[in-house]
């Protein structure tokens, strides 16, 4: 019978699969027969599925990495950990770990989503009440001042011609927001589409800073990972390499690995390459010499975490009061440019 493929978890699907896994290990129970217990517990169809053939791959292996692998749900870098873990004899450790390191992706994410969508949707509403002022409103001022034998001038006479050329040619500006729903998509979607945007993105400077910050975070906690689990330095970058997707930032690990092979220390290969700078490339020099790297890259890891997280708070909270001021601006701009001609007409009579 041949084996089915399921959709790759969420990071917090991941994260929650890893947490009850390490529960049941830390008690002392068995793999297979808290997989077992797992079954008995959900109530979700297709997680009981996966769950089912997870439960036969180990009948018929033993090894819960490979019988992982073989649903397809799971991310790489979890089964290369898991496998680890099982050869070190560290698997509840590592799970624990792991779970830890999928709730931080997972919240990074959510921060990312949260930054994004909300100014999306105050632009979209901003831009929706623009559209019917000018498309809607605006004819109706302009019947009023045709029946007062006027005609608007100016900034009001350019907001009107704008909205008369919205409603005629209102079908091609259908298909350029079908066409920009598309690109987005494709951009947000499609990983082609998400390494053009950030290869064109990397270029802005704010951006370039966050993209760093948010590599350095992923980094720290890969590494805090993989050195926890006892892998060799060179391991470790090796493993947590394959985690990073950002061009100049596996130049750095490059650097580092070959600093590591010609008998550098880590911290100092890793301060060497500039992939941890100020504060953090000395918190990481204390790590190594005290031996709590592993706890210090976890450190270094919740901190970039919290960066991150005031960054984007920062930015909400700048971002809200600026597009409300504009919209405002705008709006007040067209109302008053119909307004105050209306009323001198209206005086004058």
């Amino acid at each position: 019978m041949a084996q089915q493929t399921f959709t790759p978890l969420s990071n917090m699907e991941v994260s929650a699969f890893c947490s009850q896994m390490a529960m049941i290990l830390h008690s002392g129970i068995f793999v297979m027969e808290g997989i077992s217990i797992m079954l008995e517990d959900t109530r979700d169809s297709e997680e009981r599925a996966l769950l089912e053939q997870v439960d036969k791959a180990l009948q018929e292996t033993g090894i819960l990495h490979e019988a992982l692998r073989k649903t397809g749900a799971f991310p790489e870098y979890m089964l290369q950990m898991i496998r680890i873990g099982e050869e070190t004899g560290k698997l509840d450790e590592v799970l624990s770990a792991l779970s830890t390191y999928y709730d931080r992706e997972a919240s990074i994410a959510q921060t990312i989503k949260n930054a994004v969508t909300y100014p999306l949707i105050m632009v979209f509403m901003m831009l929706l009440v623009i559209l019917v002022l000018v498309t809607k409103v605006m004819p109706i001022f302009d019947q009023i001042f045709q029946q007062l034998g006027n005609e608007m001038t100016g900034f009001s006479r350019a907001v009107l011609n704008l909205g008369i050329a919205i409603n005629r040619y209102s079908a091609v500006l259908l298909v350029l927001v079908i066409l920009l729903a598309a690109a987005a998509l494709y951009f947000g979607k499609s990983r082609k589409g998400r390494r053009q945007f950030h290869s064109f993105a990397i270029h802005i400077s704010f951006i370039r800073s966050f993209m760093e910050r948010l590599t350095a975070c992923r980094f720290a906690g890969g590494m805090s990972l993989t050195l926890s689990s006892g892998m060799s330095p060179e391991e470790c970058l090796k493993l947590t390499s394959g985690l990073i997707g950002e061009e100049g930032f596996g130049k750095k690990i490059d650097v580092c690995q070959k600093a590591i092979e010609n008998g550098q220390e880590l911290s100092e290969a890793l301060t060497d390459a500039e992939i941890f700078t100020g504060i953090y490339a000395r918190m990481a020099s204390i790590g190594d010499r005290t031996g709590a790297l592993d706890e210090v890259m976890q450190e270094i890891a919740d901190r970039y975490q919290e960066e991150i997280d005031l960054k984007f708070t920062g930015i909400i909270s700048a971002l809200e009061p600026t597009l409300v001021i504009i919209l405002s601006l705008i709006v007040g701009m067209i109302l008053l440019s119909v307004m105050l001609p209306l009323m001198g007409i209206m005086s004058s009579l």
